[in-house]
């Protein structure tokens, strides 16, 4: 057999197999993977989270335990009844009320903050050149700064007596639906309270999916430019469903500020204790409105009852979370980030 052979002969043979590690590499190894700092960081993000769900427990109980004292007590039924008197003997209190304008007042802010937003963040990453989308980023970022308060003020002085040219234009043409009929009275109403909590949110829901537009894969955007696609259809076709998930998380931290928002609502709104058919009338009320009202004068028994009417915003939030994870744990195959 001639040198050639057995070289190429040794070429094929496979390498030896490395050498185990000796006793003392493997004690180097576990000091790594156990040194005190690790060791720190997992007790400390271990405990975060457990004090956490120990916190919401504690919340829920004590909501549940103070709730079930007035419900106890109460006459009426406490879901259903359109009255809420706690001086009474018996008393007579339900969330009717309140469940229907927090949920109705919440929907009307969510229907136009949330296109808006989303075209804002598309324009501002897609469309607007650099000196332009950071100043206006820029702004959009002060206005998620403004305290609660000052929408309150601005709602009550600014745009309440702005909104009578809108609702009557909606009485003109829309009045026979009877959802926007208008009686002239004062524009303290459920589509006012919609449209401050819309600016409110507007900010939040802004700036997630403006973050999670820049995240999608310039690979995406190129591919889909290579095949002839105009920008529109990039947009439609690889940044939308990329950041769908991204866009309903931003969507839900909005609705959440909208169904506990307060000070806003209480100082636009004119409440009562009643359901009105047209959004554009006054009365009406929400959960954390009708708590900031009365919290204060209220007896010990009346802030049981207040409680109650807190504990049912506190399943609504916790309801209205779990399905938008849901809706995020079904979408997130097709949103493209695996990709």
């Amino acid at each position: 057999m001639d040198i050639s052979t057995k070289k190429s002969q040794n070429t094929d043979e496979a390498p030896p197999p490395a050498a185990p590690p000796t006793q003392a590499e493997q004690k180097r190894a576990a000091r790594g993977a156990t040194r005190p700092g690790d060791r720190i960081f997992l007790g400390l993000s271990r405990g975060s989270g457990i004090l956490l769900l120990v916190i919401m427990a504690a919340i829920a109980v004590f909501l549940t335990y103070r709730a079930t004292l007035a419900i106890s007590k109460d006459e009426a039924n406490f879901l259903t009844a359109f009255e809420w008197n706690t001086n009474l003997i018996p008393p007579k209190f339900g969330i009717a009320v309140l469940a229907f304008g927090t949920v109705v007042s919440s929907i009307i802010a969510m229907a136009i903050a949330v296109p808006i937003a989303v075209a804002i963040a598309l324009f501002l990453t897609h469309y607007a050149p650099r000196r332009l989308s950071g100043p206006i980023a820029y702004v959009i970022d002060l206005l998620a700064a403004v305290p609660s308060i000052v929408y309150g003020l601005w709602g009550a002085l600014i745009l309440v007596p702005q909104m009578d040219g809108l609702f009557g234009w909606l009485n003109n043409y829309l009045g026979w639906t009877g959802i926007f009929s208008w009686d002239e009275g004062a524009p303290r109403s459920m589509l006012t309270v919609g449209v401050l909590l819309a600016i409110m949110i507007l900010p939040i829901i802004t700036n997630v999916s403006r973050e999670v537009f820049r995240q999608v894969p310039q690979t995406h955007e190129e591919a889909a430019l290579a095949l002839g696609a105009t920008r529109w259809e990039v947009v439609r076709m690889a940044v939308l469903p990329f950041g769908r998930s991204g866009v309903i998380s931003a969507s839900m931290l909005g609705l959440g500020r909208a169904l506990g928002e307060t000070m806003a609502v209480a100082t636009v709104l004119s409440p009562d204790f009643d359901i009105h058919a047209s959004l554009l009338n006054p009365g009406g009320g929400t959960f954390a409105q009708n708590i900031a009202s009365k919290f204060n004068e209220a007896t010990e028994f009346g802030r049981d009852a207040l409680i109650a009417s807190g504990l049912v915003l506190f399943v609504i939030t916790l309801l209205v979370n779990g399905a938008a994870r849901a809706i995020i744990a079904r979408r997130k195959e097709y949103s493209g980030a695996n990709a």
